[in-house]
């Protein structure tokens, strides 16, 4: 599932939005998007891997995920709202009643040749102010914690058919090695060497991190903060079993 597909489709759903800003100067977009009462996906069927990639058993993935009219723009909003407030907003220019100098007229107003000036602090002239340039703002957007659920739900459950599932794939790894960690993950079906791949584990852990952090098609996630961008612009999602149990317990519960 490419992040290249979704903004595609993306291009369908028709989204009129409008900007006001707060008192404290946060922007505050309003939309006319109007979430559906949520749904239970039907349960999606998963093989379960051993670490060699031999069969032990079966699992099932059925999350509480939005209707089908404005699932798109659900998700679409939410993905909007995380790339946003990743922008730190401290872009700064100087005015030109900041910049430094410019107290006396450059020449005289005549019998020069060139053209008037009264300061060499004008945006007219290299050096000097600029006009309508950016100034720090606070660029962040908010969602309902509610909204987010949803929609992080209803992209994970879309992934279903990209999805691998392992049974500890944490205790597996006994060491910080990043050739073990590939040929673990080619084993289940993977190929984080040359396609995007997002691995998900239960609970945070080290050696798994530290093998994988030099990748650069891998994403490593835990399942209590898996991040919206990861799953819609993978190839492949690997995860553990206990992790999916834990996603099927948290999304698909009222």
């Amino acid at each position: 599932m490419q992040a290249a597909s979704f903004s595609a489709a993306m291009r369908g759903i028709p989204v009129l939005q409008s900007n006001r800003r707060a008192p404290n100067g946060r922007v505050q977009r309003a939309t006319n998007i109007v979430t559906k009462a949520s749904v239970v996906a039907e349960p999606a069927s998963l093989e379960v891997k051993s670490t060699d990639g031999s069969a032990s058993g079966s699992a099932s993935l059925s999350l509480r995920v939005a209707d089908a009219e404005t699932a798109n723009g659900l998700v679409h909003r939410y993905v909007v709202m995380v790339r946003q407030n990743m922008r730190q907003g401290n872009a700064s220019t100087l005015t030109r009643g900041e910049v430094r100098g410019g107290g006396a007229k450059p020449y005289k107003q005549k019998g020069t040749g060139n053209a008037r000036i009264g300061t060499k602090r004008t945006p007219l002239r290299p050096g000097g102010g600029i006009s309508f340039g950016p100034k720090p703002r606070d660029w962040s957007i908010t969602m309902n914690k509610k909204e987010k659920r949803l929609a992080l739900a209803t992209a994970i459950q879309s992934a279903a058919a990209d999805m691998i599932v392992v049974e500890d794939f944490a205790q597996a790894m006994s060491e910080v090695k990043t050739k073990s960690l590939v040929a673990k993950l080619e084993a289940v079906g993977a190929n984080p060497t040359e396609e995007k791949t997002l691995l998900i584990v239960n609970e945070p852990s080290e050696n798994v991190y530290l093998s994988g952090r030099n990748m650069e098609f891998l994403a490593i996630n835990v399942a209590t903060a898996v991040q919206v961008y990861d799953v819609l612009g993978a190839d492949k999602v690997v995860v553990e079993k206990s992790a999916l149990e834990y996603i099927n317990s948290y999304y698909g519960s009222e």
